[in-house]
């Protein structure tokens, strides 16, 4: 049986339309009002979209308008994992009518089109239930509680968690038993911290599977991995009073059900861009650091697997397979993205998409979407779908006038597309490819049949790093890493510019005699002090390129290198 053909839902000022999905990406319907939301249900078989009127519900396989509820001014809905309910929500408004207000979140049986249960829902955050794959425990935040329902019986409240200011949750995936991270700011001196529980064990002092506190916290991020066994808590702060940082601080919490905690050691100061869970759970991804920014890849042990080094991205994504990594520099940088192979940890290809505000994976693993939305860009709006080897299928732009809101795929099981190898050669397209070509610096037209200079670079680029250890060989320490990308650094520059190879120094050992040392201790003196100079020649020329403005007798130290070369290597030879 051949797997199905995701579909791609468009809403914009024009309207919300229907795309089948790639490789042909064919339009299959428009409808013709300018909706406020639309959603897609959990398995792909419904999609949902609301106006100022009413709320509407389509099955994908036909087309065919399932349910319509007359509400108005609704802006968020959401389905239940099994299509068994239908949350929508409008914002909390009070009325002469209702001085205390109305209620504004509305649940929704899909089957019979009968309302379930209301509730008073002021803030948008966090709005919508969080139900468990099998629909047999969903939970609601109130203040100061957490409310546990079970088989969709919003009547009856099974279950508390009372824990005062508790201000967000995040519930496990999968189905039963379920694990619900909580979240409670400090106050007057306490910390923060993070717990987690297991349903329906919540009451007690020894209740919490584990729990992590920590001071630097206005807000968190709470992202469980797929198979429920360990959530990511990134904590941070609006205001670094360090003064290092505009974004804040941000630091990297693990929790795992067992009870283990730790704080992720990140080797780069600065904001913590994104993190992500692979969808195999044994991995996770960070970006972070001041710009150019790293990616690293963590265990479950929260040591690094392999190190990207460092890039102009904020971002990453993994391929619902997980077998592909995106690395992607949107927002303030340029759209550069970096497609990596996870198991061999090998650059795929390295597409580009300029402003790009939304990324999105289709199920398949072979296709991605990026778009320039308003309102977040209200200039060249349009969005444009393309193989991960950066080949373009297609490219739609707004006319003039008319903005795009939002796009997104049709979800489906994950077993339903199965992991593909991978291909490191674009396939053909009519459109080429989002290929980023390869940058260059401006060179004068009287300069361009001269060897090119060194360029000085603002910031120091890190390779790619395999941390693992690999044939019982220990990994290099940090500085050495260091001093060999330096070295690597300078050869480059050298063989760039049409220079002698340098060459490769034997370093002095503590003793005082060098490893190529005879015995002959003038010459070996005289040998040491030749590989000093050079060592402050090099420094001087790592200066120089950095910009530094260097005096007189500086630039005549670096004007002796070759004839101190000549002088090493007469020595050597003749020792």
């Amino acid at each position: 049986m051949a797997a199905p053909i995701p579909l791609l839902a468009v809403r914009g000022s024009d309207g919300t339309s229907l795309l089948r999905g790639p490789p042909s990406c064919q339009k299959l319907a428009s409808f013709a009002s300018a909706s406020r939301c639309m959603t897609f249900s959990r398995d792909g078989s419904l999609l949902g979209w609301c106006n100022n009127d009413s709320v509407s519900v389509v099955t994908t396989s036909d087309l065919l308008p399932l349910k319509n509820f007359d509400l108005q001014k609704t802006v968020m809905l959401q389905f239940s994992p099994l299509n068994g309910v239908l949350a929508t929500w409008r914002p909390y408004t009070k009325s002469p009518a209702a001085a205390h207000g109305e209620a504004n979140l509305h649940l929704w049986d899909l089957k019979s089109g009968q309302q379930l249960k209301s509730f008073y829902q002021k803030q948008q955050t966090s709005w919508c239930p969080s139900w468990l794959d099998d629909e047999k425990v969903a939970v609601r935040g109130v203040s100061n509680e957490l409310h546990f329902y079970e088989n969709n019986n919003f009547d009856v409240i099974v279950k508390k968690l009372h824990l005062k200011n508790v201000t967000d949750f995040a519930l496990s995936p999968g189905s039963s038993p379920p694990k619900v991270a909580v979240y409670v700011p400090g106050a007057k001196g306490a910390p923060s911290f993070v717990r987690l529980y297991q349903y329906p064990h919540l009451e007690g002092a020894t209740a919490a599977r584990a729990n992590k506190s920590f001071f630097k916290a206005d807000r968190v991020t709470m992202q469980w991995n797929h198979a429920a066994s360990a959530v990511l808590v990134t904590a941070s702060t609006d205001v670094d009073k360090t003064g290092a940082s505009y974004y804040g601080e941000q630091t990297l919490h693990y929790l795992a059900v067992t009870g283990e905690t730790a704080l992720v050691q990140l080797e780069k100061k600065g904001p913590i861009y994104d993190v992500a869970w692979s969808p195999g759970s044994a991995h996770f991804c960070v970006v972070y650091g001041f710009m150019p920014a790293k990616a690293t890849v963590f265990n479950l042990k929260c040591d690094p697997v392999f190190d990207f080094g460092t890039g102009p991205r904020n971002a990453c994504y993994y391929s619902p397979q997980g077998h592909l990594l995106v690395l992607a520099g949107f927002g303030n940088l340029r759209g550069q993205m970096e497609v990596w192979d996870v198991k061999k940890f090998r650059q795929v290809s390295k597409p580009q998409s300029p402003d790009s505000t939304h990324f999105s994976w289709c199920p398949d693993g072979e296709h991605v979407v990026t778009a320039t939305c308003s309102p977040r860009l209200r200039v060249s709006n349009g969005y444009q779908v393309w193989h991960y080897t950066g080949s373009l299928l297609l490219r739609w732009e707004a006319a003039v006038g008319a903005e795009l809101w939002e796009v997104c795929w049709q979800p489906f099981a994950p077993e339903t597309f199965p992991e593909k190898p991978i291909r490191y050669q674009a396939p053909p397209s009519q459109l080429g490819s989002t290929e980023a070509p390869p940058s260059q610096a401006y060179r004068p037209p009287a300069l361009r049949h001269l060897p090119a200079a060194p360029r000085a670079k603002l910031h120091e680029e890190e390779p790619p790093q395999n941390l693992r250890e690999e044939g019982g060989d220990k990994t290099q320490s940090k500085a050495a890493l260091r001093n060999q990308r330096k070295r690597e650094a300078r050869r480059a520059a050298r063989q760039e510019s049409g220079a002698e190879p340098e060459p490769d120094l034997v370093p002095v050992s503590s003793g005082g005699q060098s490893a190529a040392s005879g015995g002959d201790s003038e010459t070996d003196k005289k040998i040491k002090n030749l590989r000093k100079k050079l060592k402050a020649v090099e420094e001087l020329k790592e200066q120089q390129a950095s910009g530094k403005v260097l005096q007189k007798n500086q630039l005549e130290k670096i004007q002796k290198e070759a004839q101190l070369l000549k002088e090493l290597q007469d020595l050597e030879l003749g020792h």
